[in-house]
């Protein structure tokens, strides 16, 4: 972004906020004006042709019922609500065209750019500097580095499934069973981050449990290949597997449509609408919702608290949009998993975190 935008967020930041102080003394209703102009949607006119377009490119589909439908859903909402032109959307990238689709995307008028995922942002670094009028953003985890303009979100997959494992150890323990399958692609770095998380809090339960890698699709990035995801389910479920972990995109919700039917433990991969559902039964929802991160993200950037090259980090035991959560668990499971989650958000495990990431990223 040039420095005569920013000039002018600025200006507009000033005028919303005392527009805002002006409202401060009415009643209920007038607070709700006072915090509605404090945060000026329209400033997101970072391009200042008199219009606000987000767009956003994945990888994955925008209606995989889980990670990028999620950021998909909530960029819709926001637009729809600050009264944006409708988004542009371009799913299922081939990662070896990104930067043609980045570029082609940028070229359309957009004012901000959300990438569902490092892998379409990688290698790009080029575009977040040469198209500086468009606010960039990533959520782009933990293995990512800050890169000169561009916004990332950050998680931590050993932290989440730490989280996550610690959840459906409880659930193992009260319900007789101890091991759990985890479908995921292809044996990625960040698959091992997560797997070796997700083993460290079921061992917290009891170290006999077990749970299995298993890939179900092609090098690199398919998570979407549910001819490979079911065979790998139906072989986990003839060995007598209790818990099944498809840390999948597309592939997700015909595998636990599949758990559903032998009836077991199954998670969400990212989303925090799980519970919500009447068409899936799920037990427990592992959140690192592209959509939940949005919310306070776009506050940060139209207050101007978040600027391109830094990162937004969110922690499980402290911010609320990540780390397990029970659909339908006892008070006691409850308890205990928020109890677990508090430890984590405290470093207590931040010693075998960066042991994990040492393993998996080879740092």
């Amino acid at each position: 972004m040039t420095v005569h935008q920013r000039l002018l967020l600025l200006s507009s930041l000033v005028l919303a906020l005392a527009l805002a102080v002006a409202a401060c003394g009415g009643n209920d209703a007038d607070d709700k004006t006072a915090t509605s102009a404090a945060l000026d949607y329209g400033v997101a006119d970072f391009n200042g042709d008199g219009k606000v377009v987000i767009g956003v490119a994945t990888d994955g589909s925008r209606n995989d019922g889980a990670y990028y439908q999620a950021l998909v859903e909530k960029v819709e909402e926001i637009s729809s609500d600050a009264g944006y032109e409708p988004p542009i959307i371009v799913d299922e990238i081939d990662v070896a065209n990104s930067h043609a689709e980045l570029e082609n995307l940028a070229q359309q008028g957009v004012d901000i750019i959300a990438i569902g995922s490092e892998n379409v942002a990688r290698d790009n670094d080029d575009l977040f500097t040469t198209y500086d009028e468009i606010f960039w953003y990533c959520n782009c985890g933990s293995g990512y580095s800050d890169t000169p303009g561009l916004l990332r979100s950050a998680d931590s997959g050993a932290e989440l499934n730490m989280s996550a494992g610690y959840a459906t150890g409880l659930l193992l323990q009260e319900r007789g069973g101890d091991s759990v399958a985890f479908l995921g692609c292809c044996e990625l770095p960040f698959e091992y981050e997560s797997l070796w998380g997700f083993e460290f809090g079921l061992h917290q339960v009891d170290e006999s449990f077990t749970v299995t890698y298993v890939p179900t699709g092609n090098f690199p990035y398919d998570f979407n290949n549910t001819a490979g995801a079911t065979e790998a389910y139906n072989n986990a479920v003839a060995n007598g597997v209790d818990a099944v972990y498809p840390f999948l995109g597309g592939a997700h919700e015909p595998i636990v449509q599949l758990a559903n039917e032998d009836g077991l433990i199954v998670m969400t991969a990212g989303s925090s609408k799980g519970c919500e559902r009447d068409d899936l039964d799920y037990d427990i929802e592992v959140m690192f919702d592209a959509g939940d991160y949005l919310e306070p993200l776009f506050e940060g950037i139209l207050s101007g608290a978040l600027e391109e090259g830094a990162a937004r980090n969110f922690t499980v035991g402290i911010d609320r949009q990540v780390g397990a959560n029970y659909c339908d668990a006892t008070a006691e499971q409850v308890d205990m998993l928020d109890e677990f989650n508090l430890r984590i958000g405290a470093g207590e495990f931040s010693e075998k975190i960066s042991e994990i990431l040492s393993e998996s990223y080879g740092f």
